[in-house]
């Protein structure tokens, strides 16, 4: 079971979660982070870091962020890693907990 970064996070890009996984399996997209999961060992230590809240254990997913498993697992093996904490984007507040923001994701 590996851990998936969920709509909430799009528009957001909260990286607080990056600097606490020991590794390295999150991958940075324009306005989006994903986990790997085949590198994510599952230790839990991002989900208390994530500002949004946009991080779920597989088995914990909401019905309708499922598709996020497969989001996560596609995108993480095209964007680059990244392993220290930068600005969230200037909007983020504003996006935070706005529901439905899958058309917003940049690829």
């Amino acid at each position: 079971m590996a851990f998936v970064v969920t709509d909430n996070c799009i528009q957001c890009k909260y990286t607080d979660c990056v600097e606490v996984c020991p590794v390295d399996c999150f991958h940075e997209g324009p306005n989006f982070l994903v986990i790997d999961p085949n590198e994510c060992i599952d230790c839990a230590l991002c989900v208390p870091e994530c500002p949004a809240q946009a991080i779920f254990a597989e088995d914990d997913l909401p019905a309708s962020e499922l598709k996020f498993i497969q989001i996560n697992n596609e995108l993480s093996k095209k964007w680059p890693v990244i392993t220290h904490s930068k600005d969230p984007l200037p909007e983020a507040a504003e996006w935070d907990g706005k529901p439905n923001k899958l058309p917003h994701l940049k690829r």
